[in-house]
């Protein structure tokens, strides 16, 4: 495309590298990139002026038998979003949450863990190949959420909370809403008690908040438990998503991932 007269190689590799920067490259690449959504409820209305909605994600591993336990004896819903190889793995933790319909709805994680990045990858995690690996992680989920015996899910978060334009195209086309958050509590279930405490109590009206319930040697279960009756005396009104007036994409949340 640039033709450079003849001149030696040692001077024409330096030309081509500064040509190479130059190049508007980046409108192009951009919409590949993985793309980490970010939501807010709708809190327009008087009715659902003070809600916020607690999600926890549970990717693999075991079960944080802590975190329901607060939820349950302080009754504060929450949306959890669970993978099929979290559901085979805890059957019994299945049914407990299960047991507390008025509390907890189940929604897709995705069948294995997978990233909705085509040939790209997440905080490590590999994407799927094409388009149809990510058909399947989803569907995947779907499935095995049925087959546990919950109500057909309609929201979808995918492994990494992150997405590429395929991903999220192919997502919408299967029918799922997408679940983004504003506000990350516990950094994938890596801090400990005390700074999942500090996260949540920065929560505002309208912040969709994102933890974990599958690694019951972190901090998490400990600082929701610390967290939430402070919230709750604030007069927030926890809800799930489907009680939720809607969601609304912002610009930049508030996520500390």
């Amino acid at each position: 495309m640039h033709n450079l007269p003849s001149m030696p190689l040692a001077v024409k590799l330096p030309l081509l590298l500064v040509l190479a920067l130059l190049l508007p490259c980046g409108a192009q690449a951009a919409p590949m990139l993985p793309h980490e959504p970010h939501q807010r409820l709708d809190t327009s209305s008087p009715a659902h002026a003070r809600d916020v909605a607690l999600t926890l994600d549970a990717c693999g591993g075991t079960y944080d038998r802590d975190v329901i336990t607060a939820l349950v004896r302080l009754k504060v819903p929450a949306t959890i979003f669970v993978t099929r190889r979290w559901l085979d793995a805890n059957p019994v933790a299945t049914r407990e949450l299960l047991a507390h319909p008025e509390l907890f709805e189940i929604e897709n994680h995705g069948s294995a863990h997978v990233p909705a990045v085509v040939g790209g990858s997440v905080f490590g995690m590999r994407g799927p190949r094409d388009v149809a690996g990510i058909e399947k992680e989803v569907l995947g989920g779907a499935q095995a959420i049925s087959r546990a015996g919950s109500q057909p899910s309609t929201w979808f978060r995918g492994a990494g909370a992150a997405y590429d334009a395929q991903g999220e195209q192919c997502i919408a086309r299967l029918g799922y809403q997408i679940a983004g958050f504003s506000l990350n509590a516990d950094d994938g279930a890596t801090l400990g008690a005390a700074a999942v405490a500090r996260r949540l109590q920065r929560v505002q009206p309208g912040d969709i908040v994102i933890a974990h319930m599958n690694r019951p040697a972190s901090g998490t279960a400990e600082g929701i438990a610390a967290a939430l009756p402070e919230l709750l005396a604030r007069n927030f009104r926890f809800v799930k998503l489907s009680q939720a007036a809607g969601v609304q994409p912002v610009n930049s949340g508030r996520s500390t991932r």
